[in-house]
């Protein structure tokens, strides 16, 4: 036997597909937030450098023909900071002459305007900066143009302010995707209480219990299953229903043959006499012959009432064929009864979407049923024919017939009227109205139109109405 494969409870696959978007939807939040933190300590150091080379920028001055460039204190103490960072600066004259500062600080790629600002990244003795240039005008000397100051700081401080903000994003992330599973969780087993009630209901049951689950209020999504099992165990109790019948049908009817069987094996041990040994083996063999008939009649019936043949493709059945071979099956015992055994019918094929061997059982036993009670000499006729209600096949027999007032009752699982002692045990036409059920047919019993006797019809419905 393969092993058990460990599957997710149902819970757990809600969640799992619940946190798994949500998941999903934190790390695109984290890419996000990644970018935003780097825009922020983008700006963040811009408008410290913006301020730095401002600051140096008041300090210039135009006197005598030059100029005078002082660096004040706090134009570089803007960048104290915990981080190990280095902040160059270079001051150039209108005609780009160093003034002051570090040489290897590249000037903007671009020329500026009095009073306007560009930043842009560099390198500086092996190490990123970031760079911040701004024109400021000699108000002294404007026709000489504006002095560049550039502030440069390397990326330390920057990097490190981007990984605080993203990881505070990260925890918050992270704590909000916790309380959204465990939200999830408790609202989930709220929500699947009633299927967990149901499964709790279900396994209560004791063996054997084919009971209707309990109608209850219960959420749309539940009650067509809760009307499927009740559907399934609708049909099982009716199938239990078949088996235990049959069980208790069987027992019953087979008690008999059987102890007939035993008296008689019994007699014929007890005698000597080789003639009455043979008389008794002729004997057991009729009685197993009839419990051999009896045994198929019962799964016939048994078969018919649970439709076990039902489910299977329903191919087209020529009854006009089918019923020509159940005649030739029963012609030895007409011929034996010397019983004229007849078929009417046109000739052409008479076609149903039905189990062919359901189809013969109904039939045949409509034939052996007429011949057991037809008196020797008599006549069995069949009519095969179209109708507008669909297809009729007619079995008329000219015995004794069977009163009005019986005719219902001649249905019932071994009936016998007035416990004649014709050979059987009245289930021929149970199977017959069993079988006419399960097809969708129709059986009437009625007097023949002069004369004594039986007609039995079945009517079954026309192709386009079959089931």
């Amino acid at each position: 036997m393969r092993p058990e494969t460990t599957t997710l409870s149902l819970r757990a696959r809600l969640l799992l597909w619940l946190l798994v978007p949500l998941g999903a939807l934190a790390l695109v939040n984290l890419a996000l937030a990644r970018q935003e933190a780097r825009r922020t300590a983008d700006m963040v150091q811009d408008r410290l450098l913006l301020g730095s080379a401002r600051t140096i920028a008041q300090q210039i001055r135009f006197e005598d023909g030059l100029l005078d460039v002082a660096i004040p204190p706090a134009a570089l103490e803007l960048f104290q900071s915990g981080a190990e960072d280095r902040v160059y600066y270079r001051i150039a004259s209108p005609q780009g002459v160093l003034l002051s500062g570090y040489a290897e600080l590249p000037p903007p790629p671009m020329g500026l305007r009095p009073e306007e600002s560009v930043r842009f990244p560099a390198e500086v003795r092996g190490e990123a900066v970031r760079v911040v240039a701004y024109a400021q005008p000699v108000f002294a000397a404007p026709a000489e143009g504006p002095v560049i100051i550039e502030v440069a700081q390397t990326l330390q401080d920057h990097d490190q302010l981007v990984r605080k903000l993203w990881t505070t994003t990260l925890r918050q992330d992270m704590w909000t995707l916790a309380l959204a599973g465990l939200l999830i969780w408790f609202a989930l087993r709220r929500g699947l209480k009633d299927i967990l009630r149901l499964r709790d209901e279900v396994g209560r049951r004791k063996p054997g219990s084919l009971e209707p689950l309990r109608a209850r209020p219960l959420p749309q999504e539940l009650r067509p299953l809760v009307e499927a099992l009740n559907s399934y165990i609708q049909r099982l109790d009716a199938q239990m229903a078949v088996r235990s019948r049959f069980i208790a049908n069987a027992s019953h009817q087979l008690r008999t043959p059987f102890a007939v069987l035993q008296t008689q094996a019994s007699h014929g041990l007890r005698s000597a006499d080789p003639a009455l040994k043979d008389e008794v083996l002729g004997a057991m063999s009729e009685s197993v012959r009839q419990g051999t008939r009896l045994v198929n009649q019962l799964l016939t019936l048994s078969q018919a009432e649970a439709g076990a043949q039902l489910s299977r493709p329903r191919d087209p059945v020529d009854l006009a064929t089918l019923t020509q071979r159940v005649l030739e099956e029963q012609a030895p015992l007409a011929h034996a009864r010397n019983i004229d055994l007849g078929f009417d019918h046109a000739g052409e094929p008479v076609d149903l979407r039905a189990p062919a061997a359901m189809l013969h059982e109904l039939v045949a036993n409509l034939v052996d049923n007429a011949l057991r009670y037809t008196p020797p000499g008599g006549k069995v006729t069949l009519a095969l024919g179209r109708t507008g209600d669909g297809i009729t096949l007619r079995v008329q027999d000219n015995g004794p017939g069977i009163p009005p007032g019986d005719r219902a009752r001649v249905f019932e699982r071994f009936c016998r009227l007035n416990q004649d002692d014709t050979p059987g045990c009245g289930l021929g036409l149970s199977i017959v109205q069993e079988v006419a059920q399960a097809l969708g047919a129709e059986v009437r019993l009625s007097d023949p139109d002069s004369g004594t006797g039986l007609v039995a019809t079945v009517t079954f419905p026309a192709a386009g109405r079959q089931g």
